[in-house]
């Protein structure tokens, strides 16, 4: 029987509130601060990977950035987020598509990503991933990407995860100048820790 990602998120999103989730955050504290913390522009063009109805894009728009994109493969999560947004999400670009087929004629400054690349397991499936960043990332633009580290969670959403150290990050995105990474604890809804590690990097070129 041949796995279906769409149906297994589909389902993830059908059957459990925001607040069964593991990765739910009330506020995104760290993701808002990494991308604050660029400096860019608020019409900058950013894309949060693997968005869901995670709240950072209500976050976002509080802060005055106007051209942001939500993509998931889950279309159900993502009308959960346009509808908890009402008149607001009308101002947001929803994608439904897997991340590893994905296309689009928009560039992005920022490229956001909590809790997606740590889903993919194969050489084969991080290498899409690398060459779908490198693609849409406009030169100079900003890598988000959080997953969990070595410390964190082997599963997760009945899947297994692959982790990260600052060492193996950096390999992945080797052609990207790499700023920074850290790890951060990250306390579920239900009050269990998950380690992540955050790094952030710049697309080289002019």
């Amino acid at each position: 029987m041949t796995f279906n990602l769409k149906e297994h998120w589909e389902n993830i999103y059908q059957i459990k509130s925001p607040n069964e989730m593991s990765w739910h955050q009330e506020k995104p504290h760290t993701s808002l601060n990494l991308i604050t913390e660029t400096g860019l522009a608020k019409d900058s063009s950013i894309i949060d990977v693997g968005g869901g109805d995670s709240t950072l894009v209500d976050n976002l728009l509080a802060l005055g950035y106007k051209n942001i994109s939500i993509l998931d493969v889950s279309s159900i999560a993502l009308e959960r987020a346009k509808k908890r947004l009402g008149n607001k999400a009308d101002s947001v670009k929803w994608i439904v598509s897997d991340l590893k087929e994905f296309e689009t004629e928009d560039r992005y400054d920022i490229w956001h990503d909590r809790a997606v690349l740590h889903f993919l397991t194969t050489e084969e499936d991080i290498d899409k991933y690398v060459k779908v960043v490198r693609r849409f990332l406009k030169p100079k633009g900003y890598l988000i990407v959080s997953t969990f580290s070595l410390n964190g969670p082997k599963r997760c959403s009945g899947l297994e995860c692959k982790r990260y150290s600052e060492a193996s990050i950096k390999k992945i995105f080797y052609d990207f100048e790499h700023i920074k990474s850290f790890e951060e604890k990250h306390l579920t809804p239900w009050g269990d820790s998950q380690i992540f590690i955050h790094s952030v990097f710049k697309k080289k070129g002019q």
